[in-house]
């Protein structure tokens, strides 16, 4: 299993902490959010990654180079990083989605035991990871299921639409690289198709009839790294907490 992350962006909402430094390098703990998920990747076993840079792309390269263990790392540069959406990373990247691969956004952190149950699920051509809670707002790529299957995926389904909302990590396996190769390069076709987030090739083939599964890891470790007060959940949940500490305490 090879890892696709999506670490161009600069993380403008985290200005000033993103001044200068990518949002992927941000130290959480003794780490960077950057390496946090090589570390955990290579403990369960994947060998090999490739990262898309952007922002301050040498100091990610910098980054990469001083690690002493973990996956075989390559990077690739999206020169279009400041006018493009991540459906554009996805689309530099695609010469790597010849094989069974995840897709992880830069900006996505999650324990081990998350990760092992994305790994272990069944091995379906595209599954999405979610999570389920009680409330989602605005700022959530919400999901709508029929059983375990996707029919759409947004930030702006309605409440009586939603049944949870992807995490930022996606498994591809059989079919599934031919498959989501095959929808880049159709949105990539079209009018304002770097514009788009990557989930709208998700969306685009789930409402196309393509069958795209799900695996619910809900009350496993996670969060996503926005806003300053996500960076304070960041820290706590896996930066040098007890907490932390326990979730990590093999790697």
């Amino acid at each position: 299993m090879h890892a696709i992350i999506l670490s161009a962006g600069r993380g403008s909402r985290l200005l000033p902490l993103t001044t200068d430094m990518p949002k992927c390098l941000l130290p959480v703990g003794l780490r960077s959010v950057l390496n946090l998920q090589l570390d955990t990747l290579f403990h369960q076993g994947i060998k090999t990654a490739t990262v898309v840079t952007g922002f301050n792309a040498h100091m990610v390269k910098d980054e990469i180079k001083a690690r002493q263990t973990g996956p075989h790392v390559k990077t690739l540069y999206n020169p279009f990083f400041q006018v493009a959406d991540n459906l554009a990373s996805c689309w530099m990247a695609r010469k790597s989605m010849k094989q069974d691969f995840l897709l992880i956004n830069g900006d996505t952190l999650f324990s081990p035991a998350l990760l092992d149950k994305v790994l272990s699920a069944p091995a379906k051509d595209i599954t999405v990871t979610i999570d389920k809670k009680g409330h989602y707002d605005g700022d959530d790529m919400k999901v709508s299921l029929e059983g375990d299957r996707l029919i759409a995926i947004g930030k702006t389904l309605l409440a009586q639409q939603t049944h949870g909302e992807s995490i930022g990590m996606l498994r591809f396996m059989n079919d599934g690289p031919q498959i989501f190769r095959d929808e880049l390069k159709r949105l990539m076709k079209i009018e304002d198709g770097t514009k788009s987030w990557f989930l709208s090739a998700i969306h685009g083939l789930a409402q196309a009839g393509q069958r795209i599964d799900t695996t619910n890891i809900q009350g496993s470790t996670w969060a996503e790294l926005d806003t300053p007060e996500d960076y304070e959940i960041c820290r706590e949940l896996f930066g040098n907490s007890e907490m932390a500490r326990k979730q990590f305490k093999a790697i």
